[in-house]
């Protein structure tokens, strides 16, 4: 969660107009900052689930990709996107914020293959502009799942587009994560609130007016989103902090990562 500068920080509730609202004008005027403070981890090209660092080229976690349609959902400036084109998938990257995708058209342009200059689309994840049945797979690393108000909504929609046995795949910050505060050090290791306190995480200028908002649900929650959407889980990833990281990204940092699960990756299927 970040915390701007001269920010109201508060938990309130808030709705879908408020939130996509909020959380479409913090990333567009963010993209760039964000890009310059952690595009070197993530790469132009590349697949990482999360601050772990663990990248889809290890953990498999789509399955056979090439050949096959994809759709990216909060894909931010597109690098997992350009990462699975590298692979041969047919794939589109779409995203809430034009700042983010902004990047991603700079990003299309500097690659030396032009495989990888993916499709960009602006679009809610709640309302995807494609007819049903019209991708392999969906996924989404830490975009658009803790961003939105209508959790189960979100995974209806990507199920909706799913073909008969396709996947449905996205990484998030861990409920159990909640629970604790958004410290990278010592403060972070102890429980200063409940996790199953499911009022938003808002921040807000001056007026009042939300300018980020994150939605928090349990494990449970999101088994259950899954389950209504007609979905099956398939794995459950809570991936462990690996040896060779000893970077901080905001919250998640090699103490706090060794010790308590900082993501969690749900794998589904479509019957």
């Amino acid at each position: 969660m970040p915390l701007s500068e001269f920010a109201q920080v508060s938990r309130r509730m808030a709705g879908d107009e408020e939130t996509a609202a909020a959380n479409r004008s913090w990333w567009d005027a963010e993209a760039g900052e964000y890009y310059a403070e952690h595009g070197a981890f993530l790469g132009d090209a590349d697949f990482v689930w999360g601050p772990e660092g663990w990248r889809e080229s290890e953990l498999g976690l789509l399955g056979e990709v090439s050949g096959r349609r994809v759709l990216e959902i909060g894909a931010g400036a597109g690098q997992c996107a350009r990462w699975l084109a590298g692979q041969g998938a047919v794939v589109v990257a779409s995203d809430l914020s034009i700042g983010m995708l902004r990047t991603g058209v700079n990003l299309n342009q500097r690659v030396s293959d032009p495989r990888l200059a993916v499709p960009l689309v602006q679009c809610d994840a709640l309302e995807l502009p494609f007819a049903d049945a019209t991708f392999d797979a969906v996924f989404t690393s830490y975009g658009a799942v803790p961003f939105v108000s209508d959790s189960d909504g979100l995974v209806r929609e990507a199920a909706r587009v799913l073909r008969p046995g396709g996947r449905l795949v996205f990484s998030t910050t861990h409920p159990f994560r909640w629970a604790f505060p958004d410290d990278p050090g010592p403060g972070g290791l102890t429980v200063t609130q409940s996790y199953f306190d499911r009022t938003p995480y808002v921040e807000a200028d001056s007026d009042g007016e939300a300018t980020y908002v994150e939605h928090h649900r349990t494990l449970g929650d999101r088994v259950r989103d899954i389950a209504a959407a007609g979905l099956v889980l398939a794995d459950l990833v809570e991936p462990e902090w690996p040896e060779r990281n000893e970077e901080t990204w905001g919250g998640w940092s090699p103490l706090r990562g060794r010790l308590v699960p900082g993501t969690a990756i749900f794998v589904c299927t479509k019957p």
